[in-house]
C-alpha cells in the first residue's frame, strides 16, 4: 500500500493488483458494446460509448485521450441522478461533481468518466423520491434508505471494473471522495496509483445531505 498524493488516502501498490487474464470473464459481469460516437460539449470533444448490461440496463463511457498511455488516467465513476445531472437539483452534489470530472479531463487531455445506471444509489428513481420525501420529513438519507427497506448504498462497483476491463484500463487516479470505491476496484484487480478528490456542489440545500456523507457514509468530505 501507498499514500496517494494528493488525496492522502491509502491505496494498493502496482505490484499486488494488475490484471490477470481471464480477470474480467470471472466478474460474472457480461456487457454488450452498442455503438460510439464523437461527443462535443463545452468542455472538450469526448468519445461517448454505450455499453447494455444483461439486465438490459445501459451504461456509458465518457472518453478522451489515450487512456493506457502514462500517467494513469483520472477516471471518474459517476452513478446516473436525474435530479443532480439533469434538472440541477440542491439536494445532492451529483452534477457539480459530474461537470467538473468533464472539466479536469479535458484540463488534463485525457481520462474517462464510467458513467452508471444506478439511481439514487442503486434504489431507482421513484424510491429516491420517496427517500427525498421522508428527508423532507427529517430523515437523513441513510435513515431515509432504512426506512424503505434499503441498505445505505446498494451500488455494484464491479460494473466499472467490467467496463475498465472493455478499456483495457487497469491503472487509474481516481476521482471521488468515497473510500468504498477505491476499496471495491482494488479488490477486483485495478491499481488506484491515487485518490484525487472532488468536493464542489456545496449549498445550503445539501448541508446536511453531505455531513450524512461525511459521518455515516465514510466519504472523505472537509467540514
Amino acid at each position: 500500500m501507498k499514500q496517494g498524493g494528493e488525496g492522502g488516502v491509502a491505496v494498493p501498490a502496482g505490484d499486488d493488483t494488475s490484471l490477470e487474464p481471464g480477470h474480467c470473464a470471472s466478474l460474472n459481469i457480461s456487457l454488450r458494446k452498442i455503438a460510439s460516437a464523437r461527443l462535443p460539449t463545452s468542455h472538450a470533444t469526448f468519445t461517448t460509448t454505450v455499453f447494455v448490461a444483461e439486465d438490459g440496463k445501459e451504461h456509458m463511457v465518457i472518453s478522451l485521450g489515450d487512456l493506457q498511455a502514462e500517467p494513469a488516467p483520472l477516471v471518474r465513476i459517476h452513478s446516473e441522478c436525474l435530479t443532480g445531472d439533469a434538472l440541477g437539483s440542491l439536494r445532492c452534489d451529483c452534477g457539480p461533481q459530474l461537470r467538473e470530472a468533464m472539466s479536469r479531463i479535458a484540463a488534463e487531455g485525457r481520462g474517462a468518466i464510467l458513467y452508471l445506471r444506478q439511481e439514487g444509489r442503486g434504489i431507482g428513481l421513484g424510491n429516491k423520491i420517496r427517500a427525498y420525501a421522508l428527508q423532507d420529513e427529517g430523515a437523513d438519507t441513510v435513515d431515509a434508505n432504512h426506512q424503505l427497506g434499503f441498505p445505505d448504498d446498494m451500488r455494484d462497483f464491479r460494473l466499472a471494473v467490467a467496463l475498465l476491463c472493455e478499456l483495457k484500463v487497469c491503472k487509474l487516479r481516481l476521482l471521488t471522495n468515497n473510500p468504498r470505491k477505491v476499496a471495491s476496484l482494488s479488490a477486483d484487480g485495478i491499481e488506484v496509483v491515487d485518490r484525487v478528490p472532488l468536493q464542489v456542489g456545496e449549498n445550503p440545500h445539501n448541508a446536511g445531505y453531505l455531513a450524512t456523507k461525511r459521518k455515516r457514509l465514510g466519504h472523505l468530505l472537509k467540514p
